[in-house]
């Protein structure tokens, strides 16, 4: 059934482009906007596309755009499907599967964050190291589908590496901030408790959000090279007196995105000059 979904949504979207994706993006909450920088777009809303849903969260669009990033064919996700409006993991993952059924084999992930790291401040962009799943939920979960990958993917180089390194060179030469840290995912929709943030510094997370693992696990999965960029949009839980509003969210998100753009786009242009898509 899975891999029906992946087949028929795939076929879909293959008879409205012309050429194959090389890369992905999803594009999160505020970050949506990044589809102005993507030239030649075609559209596709999701409820036109086999078996994607509708998104039901302010600020993800719910569209699936094609065009060309730097002479790249790219496709972006604007806007995701996340655990806590209550789809099931196989539903959650099933863009970024046709994303590679398309032909991606690199995956840009992108959201917006809580920062817990001292360092981190509101429109702050941090790459993502690795992270830790704290959501309770693993799209691999049940009988594995051997046509995606093995029973047991290595998780050891989740983020890929050489990625995080030409993200960083990236922004450096463009002078923009670029952080790196562990990201924590949890279940939500509430925000966490000033008790939660604190734990997870212990463990050791940076910045916190609710989605973003269920998609680096599936690509992994898959054998696709994952990068992550988060915007942190406001202080985690305690840290700072003010209460968390998914409008403020928006808000730094959005002010954060000629930067993003800068990292993301330029990125990309960098893996077409060396041959890498």
């Amino acid at each position: 059934m899975v891999m029906q979904k992946i087949l028929e949504a795939s076929q879909y979207i293959s008879s409205k482009i012309q050429s194959k994706p090389k890369i992905g993006i999803v594009l999160g909450s505020g970050l949506g906007i990044y589809v102005d920088q993507i030239q030649n777009k075609i559209i596709i809303p999701y409820q036109d596309i086999p078996h994607f849903k509708r998104t039901s969260v302010e600020g993800h669009e719910g569209r699936l755009i094609i065009g060309e990033v730097h002479g790249v064919t790219v496709a972006a996700l604007q806007g995701r499907f996340h655990a806590y409006e209550g789809h099931p993991m196989d539903e959650i993952v099933l863009p970024v599967r046709t994303l590679a059924a398309l032909g991606c084999e690199i995956l840009f992930l992108t959201n917006a964050s809580g920062g817990i790291n001292s360092d981190y401040h509101p429109g702050d962009l941090v790459a993502i190291g690795d992270h830790i799943n704290l959501s309770g939920r693993n799209p691999l979960v049940g009988q594995n589908i051997a046509e995606l990958g093995p029973r047991f993917p290595d998780m050891t180089t989740a983020y890929d590496p050489e990625l995080i390194s030409l993200m960083r060179e990236v922004a450096s030469h463009h002078h923009v901030d670029l952080k790196t840290g562990v990201y924590c995912s949890v279940l939500g929709p509430t925000y966490e408790t000033p008790a939660e943030i604190r734990m997870i510094r212990i463990l050791g997370g940076d910045l916190v959000g609710m989605s973003t693992v269920p998609e680096v696990i599936a690509a992994n999965h898959l054998g696709i090279r994952v990068a992550g960029v988060a915007c942190i949009t406001n202080y985690a839980a305690g840290i700072k007196p003010e209460k968390l509003s998914h409008a403020d969210v928006k808000k730094v998100a959005e002010k954060a995105m000629v930067g993003f753009a800068t990292i993301l786009t330029e990125t990309i242009g960098e893996l077409r000059k060396s041959g890498k898509v």
